[in-house]
């Protein structure tokens, strides 16, 4: 999972309550209140999620072909420390011990994506179909069926087969709409008789915009000011397409349901006695979410979208707006076509207005007319751009509520990273913080009437990180990535979590100001560290030393590697 370079301006911000921009969402009512006691309703759903290429491997094996992921990584300067996602953490392998970690935390559901070049090794149906890519998923389904859990599926997780973006360039061309409806129809196939939760594409905006504007993801095009927007046009078709190729297909025998997973981060106005602000804030919203949210609730693009990139456009002489246009049929197509909609979510930024002349040329950022800002006084224990702003939840999903009709909502990523490079520790009381906030304020959204019906931690494995590799660490299970068994420890949060689960939400005080300290009991007594979860029993382990944390093990590793290089050179 990565997101955009936020630009960093860190100011202190007088906090003051805002007028409102517009009629259907309040922006004047902030509650901030304190933490509420309370349980989600019965049959709410819980879980945790991960992809193909980050957490597989097995990038060459039994017929997969290459994705653009596969070529970006292997270049040298892409990714840091020029890390790839060649092994990570062999989920490919050892999917079986992933479902028995799920179990013993008793999800309710498992979100993951299936991998198109692993299935289509050429991306087209016609040329290949990977019969052993068919009986990994087939495996790994039935597995999580057998143990009581729900399979959620995503169809595109950002690793496009390469033979397409060579031979088309990839999103940039509408052939991708047909080839992609292709292999999610073959997928309705042959996996539809048991997945009932449908996802087609994962965070959109990142495809679009670091794929092919900024260039700092795979397929790592520069195409400023108009690739972005070309991509995301075919990608609302594409899904839309895949909607209707299921609904009238597969849906009346079986009965599942479509949806799209979008990455939100929630824009709050910086000045909110100033208009211009509040109406950047939501310009900010609408740039991100909206983009995509709005064609597939409303049919079209956002109206302050085509307003700003339109006059921009003219601006800069153009004959016609660099957002490209929906036909009147294409509108009615895609519009409804979202039987639930995925909710990821990390995070919040302040906005303000600054106006970018149209001279200084085509890009997304400077067509929105604002600036990101945040307040240092936000937790941030990791990933440069993650900040903790657990009312920024709230604010995003009672948004959706009222812009989009109250849809049904399922999040499908939410979760907190360590910045580390090769070691942490296993005592994460940032993110069982980070867990509580965030998911109090989902039950708080929940109260207000937003109909959200299930979570996913982001994420279940420490897994690649797009182009910032192994040095960000989201799991609730540290995975070593030094040990070629790719062995998985449990973190204190892996406890926290399970106790929110088994409780669905947080009964009582009492109860739950004990959660921490028994979770982080797991963690800090160097005699319980591996035995505190039997779970790790049946992993297979480099020794059966025990140690504090993983870190001291990576430590006494490189102490031993030392000793053989002095010794040698000695």
């Amino acid at each position: 999972m990565s997101l955009q370079r936020m630009l960093k301006l860190h100011y202190v911000l007088v906090l003051v309550l805002c007028v409102s921009a517009s009629e259907d969402f309040d922006w004047t009512k902030n509650e901030r209140g304190s933490f509420i006691y309370g349980t989600f309703p019965t049959g709410f759903s819980w879980g945790a999620g991960g992809s193909a290429y980050q957490t597989e491997g097995a990038w060459d094996k039994d017929g997969k072909g290459m994705s653009i992921w596969d070529v970006f990584a292997h270049k040298k300067g892409k990714i840091f420390l020029n890390d790839t996602a060649d092994h990570s953490c062999e989920g490919y392998y050892k999917f079986k011990d992933d479902i028995t970690l799920m179990k013993d935390m008793k999800f309710n559901h498992y979100r993951f994506s299936i991998s198109w070049p692993r299935i289509f090794p050429n991306g087209i149906k016609a040329d290949h179909i990977n019969e052993k890519g068919i009986k990994y998923y087939d495996d790994l389904i039935n597995m999580l069926l057998d143990n009581n859990i729900t399979p959620i599926v995503t169809l595109y997780h950002w690793d496009l087969p390469q033979v397409l973006q060579e031979k088309y360039g990839g999103w940039q061309n509408v052939s991708m709409v047909n080839y992609f409806n292709d292999f999610a129809n073959l997928c309705f196939e042959r996996f539809g008789d048991r997945v009932k939760y449908w996802i087609t594409f994962n965070n959109p905006w990142s495809s679009a915009v670091e794929g092919y504007e900024t260039g700092e993801h795979a397929p790592g095009l520069k195409l400023r000011g108009t690739g972005a927007y070309k991509a995301a046009h075919h990608i609302i078709k594409a899904h839309a397409k895949v909607w209707h190729t299921y609904d009238t297909q597969w849906r009346s025998k079986q009965k599942g349901l479509v949806g799209i997973s979008l990455l939100a981060d929630w824009g709050e106005p910086v000045d909110i006695t100033n208009q211009r602000d509040i109406e950047a804030a939501e310009r900010y919203v609408q740039f991100y979410m909206g983009w995509f949210a709005t064609p597939i609730f409303n049919g079209d693009y956002p109206q302050v979208m085509k307003d700003y990139i339109g006059r921009k456009s003219a601006q800069q002489g153009l004959g016609t707006s660099r957002l490209p246009v929906f036909s009147s049929q294409e509108k009615s197509y895609i519009k409804g076509t979202c039987d639930f909609l995925g909710i990821g979510h990390f995070t919040t930024r302040y906005i303000t207005q600054k106006n970018y002349p149209s001279g200084r040329g085509n890009s997304y950022f400077t067509d929105r007319d604002l600036v990101e800002l945040v307040d240092p006084r936000w937790p941030d224990p990791g990933s440069e751009w993650l900040y903790s702003v657990p009312w920024g939840f709230r604010r995003l999903l009672n948004f959706v509520k009222t812009q989009y009709g109250n849809p049904m909502i399922y999040v499908t990523e939410n979760g907190v990273s360590e910045k580390v490079q090769r070691c942490t520790d296993l005592c994460d009381d940032w993110r069982m913080q980070y867990f509580k906030d965030y998911i109090n304020e989902m039950l708080k959204a929940l109260k207000d009437g937003v109909n959200v019906k299930g979570y996913t931690a982001w994420s279940l494995l420490d897994k690649f990180e797009w182009d910032e590799g192994f040095s960000e660490r989201f799991g609730l299970f540290y995975v070593d990535f030094l040990n070629k068994n790719k062995p998985r420890y449990p973190k204190a949060s892996v406890q926290y979590y399970k106790r929110i689960i088994s409780s669905n939400g947080f009964p009582n005080q009492r109860e739950v100001e004990s959660w921490k300290r028994k979770a982080t009991e797991t963690c800090s007594s160097s005699n319980q560290l591996l035995a505190a979860d039997p779970l790790t029993s049946h992993m297979e382990m480099v020794t059966e030393i025990v140690v504090p944390t993983v870190c001291t093990l990576c430590i006494l590793l490189a102490a031993v590697f030392l000793m053989f290089l002095l010794r040698g050179r000695f």
